[in-house]
């Protein structure tokens, strides 16, 4: 499979400001039995983890997408996907550039690059024409409160003139939860990502299992 066929469906972020180092292992396995294949492992908040809990994260996900071949995605540092051997990893726009995270992971990694405007889009569409951005994600697509600094809201007919206007796979991305989902998938993105609509769930396995379910159900 190529490396962009890996991004699409259902999209599972699991944020260290929503998930403590004692229980990611637990939830990523909660994800993955309810049908999730794409983990992001982010932390973004300066003090949520130690560089030394984030590797140690990352080393548990991995071991634990090979045995459910999953895709496992790193938010942001490229070291410790390398070290990890995490399969890729997902930069923002003020992060490592693409040129410079591509040189050190190899061809055969995944980069994915976030995006909030057009002329972002359009850029990243010429980072991966170069082999050097695999997807983009698009967003905040509503209003969120997962991300402190998020932009405003670009909402659902900017996300699907994005689409249209690259070609690569585009992650749709903030404040998507399982009851929006329909009008977001209607812009024809190739994968969802959620974060708080999950990991706030009572009950994370039967979440994932309903949203996998519900994106199969509106893609096929």
């Amino acid at each position: 499979m190529k490396k962009s066929g890996k991004i699409s469906g259902l999209y599972a972020i699991i944020d260290t400001a929503l998930v403590g180092p004692d229980k990611i292992e637990k939830t990523a396995k909660k994800i993955m039995k309810g049908g999730g294949r794409i983990i992001q492992l982010r932390s973004k908040d300066s003090g949520d983890l130690s560089s030394k809990e984030f590797l140690n994260a990352a080393k548990i996900l991995k071991k634990l997408t090979v045995k459910y071949n999953a895709t496992f995605i790193v938010n942001d540092r490229v070291d410790i996907a390398l070290i990890s051997g995490a399969d890729g990893v997902h930069l923002g726009q003020e992060d490592l550039p693409p040129r410079i995270a591509r040189k050190l992971l190899g061809k055969n990694k995944i980069v994915g690059l976030s995006t909030h405007t057009m002329a972002e889009a359009f850029r990243a569409g010429k980072l991966a024409r170069k082999g050097l951005v695999d997807y983009i994600s698009f967003g905040p697509v509503f209003p969120t409160k997962t991300k402190k600094d998020a932009r405003k809201a670009a909402g659902t007919a900017k996300l699907k003139k994005v689409k249209k206007s690259v070609n690569l796979p585009v992650v749709a991305i903030g404040g998507i939860k399982e009851e929006n989902l329909p009008k977001v998938l209607k812009t024809g993105v190739d994968s969802v990502a959620m974060i708080s609509g999950m990991l706030e769930s009572e009950d994370i396995q039967s979440k994932i299992s309903s949203i996998s379910a519900a994106i199969k159900s509106l893609t096929s």
